[in-house]
């Protein structure tokens, strides 16, 4: 019908392309429509974050060849044809024996942390790659999860963003006259839905290598004359309790708020009782203060915590 406006149309394989991982792709489709790509983006990093398990994860790094590599035949093919086509700038001039020195560390990572490294490639020199890689080579196996996951969503990200441009483009040549994505309200209203809390956190035991499970969590916001506590000073308020929980067997937090849309502006203090989690450790307890501001309600904070529970005899003994 003329006039009529078109969805933006992405089917599961396309967001595999994007990401890797299955399930990834699954809930990326139960999530649409999008109105932009920045909802996209939004619901991408909490379906990655908070959604899907390790083992989606792995499978994504699992997906891509090992930087400075060739694709194998075995895996994905568009999604390795990407993979290569973002790391070909870098290695385009690299010589035989830097690409050699750069296998060896790929095989020393691997043999560590049971996974490839992965690393967003955009805008990088092989020499900038390599010495991340052997930086990162130093990180406890937990630690390092966390860190090739975030940066598979920068990866997932651009390719989001290629996606979007190459679907809006197709569909405006197919009705010139309609807009590329669909603006109707249940596509507005299923992009902007949250499906958890805006501040969320969980907590990672780095001396163990595992999450943290049973860490009591408590969140405040800030409330007084002043926009908040400073450096060294009270100011004029009080802390009020906003919500209370304990993380999972997967070190995640229960809901510490109620799930709204739009987060209060305002200063957040979110605290984690880790004496009870390992008693006559050094530190009693953790607290993380942040600032939301108007122009940033609608996000979603996550505040990872990493614990390592040194006691008193361990810390005056180092």
């Amino acid at each position: 019908m003329i006039g009529e406006k078109r969805e933006m149309e992405i089917g599961e394989d396309e967001w595999k392309v994007c990401c890797g991982s299955s399930d990834f792709a699954k809930l990326m489709v139960d999530s649409a429509p999008f109105e932009s790509l920045e909802a996209a983006i939004y619901t991408a990093r909490d379906i990655w974050f908070n959604l899907v398990n390790v083992t989606a994860w792995l499978e994504a790094f699992s997906a891509h060849p090992q930087i400075g590599d060739t694709p194998s035949s075995s895996i994905n093919s568009d999604f390795a044809r990407r993979s290569k086509a973002e790391q070909s700038t870098a290695f385009a001039s690299t010589s035989s024996s830097a690409l050699k020195e750069l296998a060896d560390w790929n095989v020393r990572y691997k043999k560590k942390f049971g996974f490839i490294f992965i690393i967003c490639a955009s805008g990088k020199t092989h020499a900038e790659m390599l010495a991340a890689l052997k930086e990162r080579y130093e990180n406890r196996p937990i630690v390092e999860l966390e860190i090739a996951a975030t940066e598979q969503m920068k990866i997932t990200e651009l390719r989001m963003a290629k996606l979007f441009s190459d679907k809006a483009r197709v569909v405006s040549e197919a009705d010139s006259s309609s807009s590329p994505i669909s603006t109707t309200p249940q596509a507005k209203s299923k992009a902007i839905k949250r499906s958890r809390p805006p501040i969320t956190t969980h907590v990672l035991d780095v001396s163990r290598g595992a999450p943290a499970a049973g860490v009591e969590v408590h969140l405040e916001v800030w409330s007084g004359t002043t926009n908040g506590p400073s450096f060294g000073h009270g100011g004029g308020g009080v802390w009020s309790s906003v919500g209370t929980s304990a993380t999972d067997k997967d070190g995640r937090s229960g809901p510490l708020m109620d799930l709204v849309e739009a987060l209060n502006p305002g200063t957040y203090r979110i605290s984690f009782n880790t004496a009870k989690y390992c008693p006559g450790c050094f530190f009693p307890y953790v607290s993380i203060v942040f600032r939301v501001t108007e122009s940033q309600k609608f996000e979603h904070f996550h505040v990872p915590l990493l614990l390592a529970p040194f006691s008193f005899s361990t810390y005056r003994g180092s």
